[in-house]
């Protein structure tokens, strides 16, 4: 049974209980984890208190960047092992959990790179007076991290957040959170201090809850759905505590008539498969001119066609659905969408050997798809992708911008004024122009607006959002 991981020490929960860990792979139970609640959270707070106040707050910029760099370092040297954890966690084929545990050392060596990089300023002010502008870390960060991305979500929102000198408390998704534990040991041995880092596992609604509301938290970020968003805030706001919020999307993947389809359609069908489709910045909807409206659906039907849906070791395009609530919601819209009489375009195939109780769902394309229509502003979070025509550029843009969401959106045309056009036009955090991210690179500043949430992680503006300011003015005559 795995334990808690509090004040640099594996733990049991206090209560003594513990949560089966599924297989989605065979849909059968390989393992337990403890079950923390409200006090196991409140004990990895004070842990995490002491550290900003200890050994870990009293480092400097460019020793915290060290730290972190050597992190990275351990998890590469790690990569096989944290790999396989990975991939029997989620389901994932192993060459896709290898690049999340690849990207998780990543963001320590950006931010391991970038700690001592964040500079104040001073400000031009009365005569005999100096002010100066510093950055300073909040203090206790709280990170509840979802199942879709387990080790990358984990890099994503910590690694910037101790760079700072934030000290965290992390409450990993319960269907998923095997590689943090290894992390957090791993992340030790690498030199954080005790305390920096703690991993508290259990139901959302038991120790997700206490993170949320705990008085001594400084920052939360959380990555879900925008119902649990809501709930988290209004937790948070009690303390009034800040969050970061990321909460899906419904994308676009804009396709005018002058596109190149060579390029374009491997990249929009490997945007909705990738992950199964349980990626929050998914290519869901695929928006075409209705002049190639027929060209480009017969060319997605005969590639999506080809999709294959296998065990993890085979090197699929698409493995299992990682929970089995998930692997029901996917396979009732899909059901639904085929019983309200939306068109099938095209669907993968799943390998004859695949076990029975596994969580596999094969992929489908559906269209054309009304605008009002459920398919096309609800997000699935699973391999169904949605085609919709379009007339010009102006009906491009409101049937882009047309769902509560606005996460990432993508062009596809060789126009280079359509191009800036439109990318000024598109509402969300990030627009890509004749490719498609999936969220993009360490690198890249990512959030949303709306119900896709607020903040953003990713690149340097990650360390604004861990951070906050302190003016000091000085009156020396």
């Amino acid at each position: 049974m795995s334990k808690l991981f509090i004040d640099g020490e594996n733990v049991p929960a206090t209560g003594g209980g513990t949560i089966p860990v599924y297989s989605p792979v065979t849909g059968e139970a390989y393992a337990e984890i403890a079950r923390g609640q409200s006090q196991d959270v409140d004990a990895a707070v004070r842990a995490a208190r002491a550290a900003v106040n200890g050994d870990w707050g009293k480092k400097t910029a460019t020793e915290r960047g060290r730290v972190l760099v050597q992190i990275g370092s351990k998890v590469l040297e790690n990569i096989d092992e944290l790999a396989e954890i990975e991939a029997r966690d989620t389901g994932k084929p192993i060459a896709l959990a290898r690049k999340d545990i690849e990207a998780l050392a990543r963001y320590f060596e950006f931010y391991g790179g970038a700690a001592d990089k964040v500079h104040g300023e001073v400000i031009p002010y009365l005569a005999g007076y100096t002010v100066s502008v510093v950055r300073e870390p909040c203090g206790v960060v709280g990170h509840i991290i979802p199942w879709n991305y387990p080790a990358q979500m984990l890099g994503r929102t910590i690694a910037p957040a101790l760079a700072m000198g934030n000290a965290s408390v992390v409450k990993p998704a319960e269907d998923a959170c095997m590689t943090s534990l290894r992390f957090a040991e791993i992340a030790n041995e690498a030199g954080l201090p005790a305390g920096a880092l703690n991993i508290v596992t259990g139901y959302g609604k038991e120790a997700g809850a206490a993170l949320a509301e705990h008085p001594d938290i400084n920052l939360i970020t959380f990555t879900g759905s925008p119902g649990v968003g809501v709930a988290i805030q209004t937790a948070a706001a009690a303390n009034h505590v800040k969050c970061v919020l990321e909460l899906g999307g419904k994308c676009p993947q804009v396709v005018f008539e002058d596109a190149d389809l060579d390029k374009a359609i491997p990249v929009i069908v490997g945007a909705i498969i990738q992950n199964a489709g349980q990626t929050c910045s998914a290519g869901s909807r695929v928006l075409v001119q209705r002049t190639v409206f027929d060209q480009v659906v017969a060319r997605l039907a005969a590639r999506f066609s080809e999709v294959r849906v296998g065990l993890p070791e085979t090197s699929p395009d698409c493995g299992p659905i990682i929970t089995k609530a998930q692997f029901g919601r996917v396979n009732q819209f899909i059901a639904e969408c085929k019983q309200s009489g939306l068109p099938v375009i095209a669907e993968g195939f799943m390998d004859s050997d695949l076990p029975e109780d596994g969580y596999y769902v094969k992929p489908v394309v559906f269209g054309p798809v009304p605008r009002n229509h459920k398919l096309a502003l609800e997000e699935v979070f699973g391999p169904v992708l949605a085609v919709l025509p379009f007339d010009d550029e102006d009906d491009a843009v409101a049937l882009a911008n047309g769902t509560d969401y606005g996460l990432v959106a993508s062009i596809w045309s060789e126009n280079g004024g359509r191009q800036q056009r439109l990318a000024k036009r598109l509402e969300g955090g990030q627009v890509f122009i004749n490719c498609y991210g999936a969220g993009g690179g360490v690198e890249l500043p990512f959030g949303g607006i709306r119900k896709s949430g607020h903040g953003r992680e990713k690149g340097l503006l990650a360390l604004d959002e861990f951070s906050i300011t302190k003016t000091v003015v000085s009156h020396h005559g």
